[in-house]
């Protein structure tokens, strides 16, 4: 009854995530939890070289998983969702969306999966003496550019997924602060762009006689829980064609998979961190100072509310394991099985654990696309053994989730022999569903204690909705790190588990190996086509 009232009154908030494999979409009530959620599969696809998701896909599936949300809600408490208190959208961070003046795109959606912009994150680099990923905007700009691509004349608005999708619903060109860092440095004393390097680039392409400069077709940056709009007539029937969607729903700032990830896991204050692991997987850890010197295995991003943070970002986390699983699910419906997907998820992590702690000599590339940190372009998924090593199930599990985290965990060496200091490492996300196992992997790729919180599979959807609810709730002066210490996680259940010696050194021995056959994998990619 209270929940029902809560919602019927208008007072709950709702946080859209597009994600790498999944659109989901979480409703929140008054203590912050989960009350409905709705969700709309997806994946992307390889056209032309490019990994991109149509746009009619990122329509349908937002109208789906909003659907799917309030079918839930009438179902479980009899009451019609037609308003709310705030609403946000987030999704994969970075890539590539230009738009010409009439809001349609001029070249197809470049995701953060690309590895396509090497010579403009090289030079890029250089110029700016400040880490540029290939998978940021201003990289798939600037290469654009190098390319002689005739559609950049044109850009009248250079934005992300979740920018995107927040300009179609407000018509507000805006973003928050933690996924505008993944577009062009930030400088996390004005929270806004870095000045300098924005002048340096209009510098660089001055001759081109391009009619834009940079911060014309940049999207504003704003801090969480700053207005960022309001839900239109038009957004409102773009996301619910039923029409019983209010407009003027107020919108927190669009934020990306890591900003809403350091949300879901009260990592916004300094010497916290966060590991988000799913179909890619990335370490946020929140800076006391600044590193020593620029690193091209991390990246240099800030917190939804301007604060810097060391990023160790990698393209492939999951996506091998799930591959695995679906193997796995045709065996046993060929015996005659209906297996639950579940328990075959479990079966699989938790086997994992009772393997040999160096996982038997096994050698496993989960590759599908390429990875930067270790200078791959492409990829090709790779399981490699010699004579003697022991392959069996348990030894082969531990190698998917030891290979899920290998190129993580060379950026997490880097981080330690800076001696950044970490009090909370929390993880989340699909690896972490699986009690104790994904969470104890992670311990020792770190060596470090790893907390996981009873929301660890909520991820990225639960995280925009939160900062939806700051957007609607916060006290005059509040800060977001005051606002979720205190009243989000405040008796929050935690597991913490140190990490065992024994998978440490494990870990350690396989990533050694691992980087000795980095040339195999190299080889791969060029005989494998």
């Amino acid at each position: 009854m209270e929940v029902r009232d809560y919602i019927a009154s208008g007072r709950a908030c709702l946080g859209i995530e597009l994600g790498s494999t999944r659109i989901k979409a979480v409703l929140i009530g008054e203590n912050h939890e989960p009350v409905a959620s709705g969700d709309f599969g997806w994946e992307n696809r390889l056209e032309d070289g490019v990994w991109t998701y149509h746009m009619e896909e990122v329509w349908a599936g937002l109208r789906s998983a909003y659907a799917a949300l309030k079918a839930e809600v009438e179902s479980k408490y009899g009451v019609r969702l037609t308003r709310l208190a705030a609403m946000g959208f987030s999704a994969m961070m970075h890539g590539y969306i230009a738009l010409d003046k009439s809001g349609e795109l001029l070249a197809p959606f470049r995701t953060w999966r690309n590895t396509i912009t090497g010579e403009a994150s090289e030079e890029l680099t250089e110029r700016f003496g400040f880490n540029i990923p290939q998978r940021w905007s201003i990289a798939h700009l600037y290469q654009a550019i190098l390319n002689g691509e005739a559609h950049v004349a044109g850009i009248d608005y250079l934005t992300t997924l979740a920018g995107y999708v927040h300009f179609k619903l407000t018509g507000r060109r805006v973003l928050g602060v933690g996924e505008a860092s993944g577009m062009f440095p930030i400088d996390s004393g004005t929270c806004d762009y870095d000045q300098g390097m924005v002048e340096s680039f209009d510098a660089l392409v001055s001759g081109r006689g391009f009619p834009w400069k940079l911060r014309d077709i940049l999207p504003a940056v704003l801090s969480a829980g700053e207005d960022a709009g309001c839900l239109t007539a038009d957004g409102a029937a773009l996301l619910d064609p039923t029409g019983e969607l209010e407009a003027g729903i107020p919108l927190a700032p669009p934020e990306g998979d890591a900003g809403t990830g350091m949300a879901a896991t009260n990592a916004v204050a300094e010497r916290t961190g966060n590991v988000s692991a799913g179909t890619s997987v990335f370490a946020m850890i929140v800076l006391e100072k600044p590193l020593s010197r620029v690193y091209p295995e991390i990246d240099m991003v800030t917190t939804p509310t301007g604060r810097p943070v060391a990023m160790v970002h990698c393209n492939n986390c999951t996506n091998e394991i799930n591959a695995w699983a679906e193997v796995f699910r045709g065996f046993l419906t060929a015996l005659g099985q209906k297996p639950d997907m579940n328990e075959v998820f479990t079966a699989m992590f938790s086997t994992a654990l009772s393997g040999e702690a160096d996982a038997g000599g096994l050698m496993l590339f989960n590759y599908l696309s390429g990875e930067p940190i270790t200078g791959l372009d492409e990829g090709r998924p790779l399981l490699v053994r010699s004579p003697e090593a022991k392959l069996n199930f348990a030894n082969f599990m531990r190698a998917q989730l030891y290979s899920a985290l290998a190129t993580l965990k060379i950026g997490l060496d880097i981080l330690a022999g800076e001696h950044v200091a970490v009090d909370r490492l929390l993880g989340h996300g699909g690896f972490f569903k699986t009690p104790g196992a994904g969470q104890r992997i992670l311990a020792a790729a770190a060596n470090s204690p790893v907390s996981v919180m009873t929301t660890a599979g909520e991820g990225g959807p639960w995280g925009m909705a939160l900062l939806a609810a700051y957007r609607a709730y916060r006290a005059e002066g509040q800060t977001l790190e005051d606002y979720l210490e205190n009243k989000v996680f405040a008796g929050q259940d935690v597991t913490t588990l140190e990490p065992v010696q024994a998978d440490v050194d494990g870990f350690n021995a396989f990533l050694a190996a691992y980087r000795g056959a980095l040339a195999v994998e190299r080889e791969a990619v060029n005989s494998v086509k």
